[in-house]
C-alpha cells in the first residue's frame, strides 16, 4: 500500500468494543466440498418465521447462507446502541441445522442516522451533487470519517463472532462499485500521483503534458478525469481508485484477522467482467476469490460466462465461490426473462466445472418491500418454495454425492490468456473503431481455445506462465517493463507466445512505445507492426481478404500490417488487395526462438479461421485436450487433484446429445459404469475414469 494510504489507515482508531459473553454452540459437521448457499436476511422477518426458512433450507441441501451485508441499521439502530442478539439467534438457529454463515460487513448501506449526522461520508457524484440516503453504496469510499466508522462496527462484529464455531467467513461490504468526485478525493488523487511521481517534472514528461500546454506547475492543478483527457491522467486514475478500494477494504481486513480465527475466509463479492477497478490490485489482500454472476436476460452464454470464471480464478489463482447467483430471474433488466427448467442445475455445474467451490442463490425469500422486490427466489413472499425450489433440491443433493470425488481438486489448464485491466481501459478510451471491444476479442481466441484443450485460465501478464505450454494475449495494449520481462523469459523457456492486435502499443504511462509494436516483444518476434487500420466493416468495400495456412478470410474491424525483419521469421498469413497499403502485406508472423516459439496475429479473423488457427496453435505447442471430443453444445470441465480426476459434462444444445467416452469411467451421481453416455439438454454428468 502507498504511503498516503497507510497514513489513511493509521488515522482510524478503535472505541471501546462491546463484548458479549456467547452460549457455546456446536461446531458444525466437516465443511463440504461443494457448498450450496443462499442470501438469507433474517432482520427482515419475525423470528419465529425463522425455523420454517431454515427448515426448508436444510431440506434442500444449503449448507452456508449470508447474512447482514445490508443490515447496519438493525446492528445499531442510533449511534452508539448496539444490538447482535439477533445475529446471536440466527447464527444458532441455522447451526441446528447444519448451516454454517458468511457475515457480511455492512458499510455498503450506511444508515439514515449515520448519514444525516456525518454528511461528509456522502460520496459526491460526477455532477457535482452530493449523493443521498436510500439506495445503496452512497459512501464516499475515501472518506476517514466512513473509514472511521466502519472501522467500528466490523471491530465489533470481529470481536463477536471471529471465534463463534459456526461462522466459516467474512464478505467485505458488498460489489463495490460507486466513486466519489469531491475535492477531498481529488486532494487524495494529487497526493497519489506525487507519491507516484515525485516531482512535476517527471510527471509532466511522462504524460507529455506539452501536448494541448496541459503541463502542471503546481499538483493542484491536476484534475479529476474519467472518459476522455491526457491517457496518463485516465490511467493513474483509475490506479489510485484500484489503490483506495483496496485501502478501503483493507481498513477491515486489518481488524478482522486479529480477532477471528485463521479457519475463517475473508472476501468480496466481484462482478465478472466489471472494470471500475483493477481486481488484481483489490483481491490480493483476499484468502478467496468470489463473484456474483448473473445471465439477466436471455440464457447462459457459456463461453463469457466461463472466461468470466476462469477470471476470477486467475485473481488469486485459486478455486473461488459464486457468492450470488439468480435463482431463475433477475429484476433489473429490461426484460428480465427467466432460465429454462433445467438451466440453473445445470449453469450451477457449469459454475464448479470452473472451479467454484460454492454457488449461492440471491436470494433466499424477496422482502415484502424495497427495491428489488420482484428478483427470482427460491420460497415466495408467502414463505412456500417457488417451483424453482426442486431443481436446488436436486441441486442439493448432487453436491452431497459428486461433493467428496471433487474435494481438493481444481481445473488445471495447459492454455492461459493473458488480461489486463489496464489494457482494457487504453482500448475503450481510444478505440480507434467503435467495434474494437476489448472483452469481445479475448472472447474471440477464448471460444476456440476452449473447446480444444477443455480447460483454458486468464491470469495477468505478471503471473508465473512457466506450467503452460501456450501463452495467448490477445490485445495486451499497455505492456510493463516487468510484464514484457515476463513474457520474453516464457518464451525464452520454451513456452509459445502468442500475440493479438494491438499488443504493447503503450507503455506503463498509457504513452505510446517509442518502438514499433509489439514494443519491446520486437526484436525476439524479430518482425514488428508498420501500421494499423480501422476497417470500416459496414462497408462491403472497405473489408479485406486475408489468405495463408490458416485459409481464407478477412479482416474486420482491425488490421495491421506486420513485417518480418528475421530470416527466420515466417508468414503465416498475408492480406490480398483492398486498400493499397494492405495489399499483400504479412497478418500473421511466427519465429521459433530455441525451444520456444512467438507469433503475431495483426488481423481481426472470423470465429472459423480463428478455430484453424488455435488448432495450429495448440498442435504446435503440444496442447491436447483433457478429455476427448464431444459433440457441440457440449461442455466439458476437468477438475484434479490430490491423486484424482473428475470429469464434469454438460449438455447445453437443444437437443439429446450422445458421448463415446474415451475409457470406461464411473458416473458419480448415478453409481454406474459407462463407455458412452446419451444427455438430454441441461443434462449432466459427473465421470472418474476407472
Amino acid at each position: 500500500m502507498i504511503p498516503t494510504f497507510r497514513r489513511l489507515l493509521t488515522t482510524v482508531f478503535a472505541t471501546s468494543l462491546l463484548t458479549a459473553t456467547l452460549p457455546a454452540q456446536q461446531a458444525p459437521a466437516t465443511p463440504p466440498p461443494l457448498y450450496l448457499g443462499t442470501a438469507w436476511y433474517p432482520e427482515q422477518w419475525p423470528e419465529s418465521r425463522w425455523e420454517a426458512d431454515l427448515t426448508l433450507m436444510e431440506q434442500a441441501g444449503v449448507r452456508f447462507v449470508r447474512i447482514t451485508e445490508f443490515s447496519w441499521s438493525s446492528m445499531e439502530p442510533t449511534e452508539g446502541h448496539y444490538n447482535f442478539d439477533w445475529i446471536d439467534h440466527a447464527i444458532a438457529a441455522a447451526a441446528k441445522h447444519h448451516i454454517a454463515v458468511v457475515l457480511g460487513t455492512p458499510g455498503a448501506t450506511p444508515p439514515a442516522w449515520l448519514t444525516q449526522k456525518y454528511p461528509e461520508v456522502l460520496r459526491i457524484k460526477q455532477d457535482g451533487q452530493r449523493d443521498q440516503h436510500g439506495n445503496r453504496e452512497q459512501f464516499n469510499w475515501s472518506s476517514p470519517k466512513y473509514l472511521e466508522l466502519t472501522h467500528d462496527i466490523v471491530e465489533r462484529m470481529a470481536k463477536r463472532y471471529g471465534h463463534n464455531p459456526n461462522v466459516i467467513g467474512w464478505q467485505i461490504d458488498n460489489e463495490y462499485a460507486n466513486l466519489s468526485y469531491g475535492d477531498d478525493v481529488k486532494k487524495q488523487f494529487q497526493d497519489w500521483l506525487k507519491a507516484q511521481y515525485k516531482t512535476l517534472d517527471n510527471l509532466n514528461a511522462r504524460w507529455t503534458t506539452a501536448y494541448w500546454s496541459e503541463s502542471y506547475s503546481d499538483w493542484s492543478q491536476i484534475p479529476i478525469q474519467e472518459n476522455y483527457g491526457n491517457p496518463g491522467l485516465l490511467l493513474n486514475w483509475k490506479r489510485f481508485v484500484s489503490d483506495t478500494w483496496r485501502a478501503y477494504q483493507k481498513n477491515q481486513l486489518d481488524v478482522i484477522r486479529p480477532n477471528s480465527d485463521p479457519r475463517q475466509f475473508i472476501t468480496t463479492n466481484m462482478m465478472g467482467w466489471f472494470d471500475g477497478y483493477d481486481h488484481y490490485t483489490v483481491s490480493q489482500d483476499l484468502d478467496l476469490a468470489s463473484w456474483d454472476d448473473y445471465v439477466g436476460r436471455g440464457h447462459l452464454d457459456v463461453y463469457r460466462n466461463g472466461a468470466a470464471h476462469d477470471l476470477t480464478r486467475g485473481f488469486l489463482r485459486k478455486n473461488f465461490w459464486v457468492m450470488e447467483t439468480q435463482p431463475g430471474f433477475v429484476n433489473w433488466n429490461a426484460v428480465n426473462t427467466a432460465l429454462d427448467k433445467g438451466e440453473v442445475r445445470a449453469m450451477a455445474w457449469h459454475d464448479v466445472g470452473h472451479g467454484a467451490d460454492a454457488v449461492s442463490y440471491w436470494q433466499w425469500r424477496s422482502a415484502l418491500n424495497g427495491q428489488e422486490e420482484l428478483h427470482g427466489t427460491l420460497v415466495g413472499p408467502d414463505g412456500t418454495p417457488v417451483p424453482l425450489y426442486g431443481e436446488a433440491l436436486q441441486l442439493g443433493k448432487d453436491f452431497a454425492k459428486a461433493g467428496p470425488a471433487l474435494a481438493g481438486t481444481s481445473p488445471h489448464s495447459q492454455v492461459a490468456i493473458l488480461h489486463s485491466y489496464e489494457s482494457r481501459w487504453a482500448i475503450n478510451w481510444q478505440r480507434h473503431n467503435q467495434n474494437f471491444d476489448p472483452i469481445t476479442q479475448i472472447l474471440s481466441y477464448y471460444k476456440p481455445l476452449r473447446d480444444l484443450s477443455q480447460s483454458v485460465d486468464i491470469v495477468q501478464p505478471t503471473a508465473p506462465l512457466d506450467s503452460y505450454k501456450l501463452v495467448v494475449a490477445p490485445g495486451l495494449a499497455v505492456l510493463t517493463e516487468e510484464a514484457a520481462k515476463n513474457l520474453i523469459t516464457y518464451v525464452q523457456n520454451g513456452g509459445h507466445l502468442v500475440l493479438g492486435q494491438r499488443t504493447a502499443m503503450k507503455d506503463g504511462d498509457n504513452s505510446l512505445q517509442p518502438h514499433r509494436g509489439p514494443g519491446p516483444l520486437t526484436d525476439i518476434l524479430g518482425g514488428r507492426v508498420e501500421q494499423f487500420y480501422a476497417i470500416d466493416d459496414a462497408d462491403p468495400s472497405a473489408i479485406v481478404p486475408v489468405e495463408g495456412k490458416w485459409g481464407n478470410t478477412t479482416s474486420k474491424i482491425w488490421a495491421e500490417q506486420l513485417s518480418a525483419s528475421a530470416p527466420d521469421t515466417e508468414v503465416l498469413m498475408r492480406y490480398g488487395k483492398s486498400n493499397g497499403w494492405l495489399d499483400g502485406q504479412p497478418a500473421a508472423i511466427t519465429r521459433k526462438v530455441g525451444k520456444g516459439r512467438i507469433t503475431y496475429i495483426g488481423a481481426w479473423m472470423d470465429d472459423a479461421t480463428l478455430l484453424t488457427a488455435a488448432k495450429w496453435m495448440t498442435e504446435t505447442s503440444g496442447v491436447t485436450a483433457a478429455f476427448g471430443p464431444v459433440p457441440e453444445g457440449v461442455d466439458v470441465y476437468p477438475r484434479e487433484g490430490n491423486g484424482k480426476k473428475v470429469f464434469i459434462l454438460v449438455n447445453f444444445a437443444k437437443t439429446p446429445q450422445s458421448i463415446r467416452l474415451p475409457s470406461k469411467m464411473y458416473n458419480i451421481l448415478d453409481d454406474k459404469d459407462l463407455t458412452t453416455v446419451t444427455l438430454d439438454r441441461y443434462g449432466v454428468v459427473i465421470l472418474q475414469p476407472r
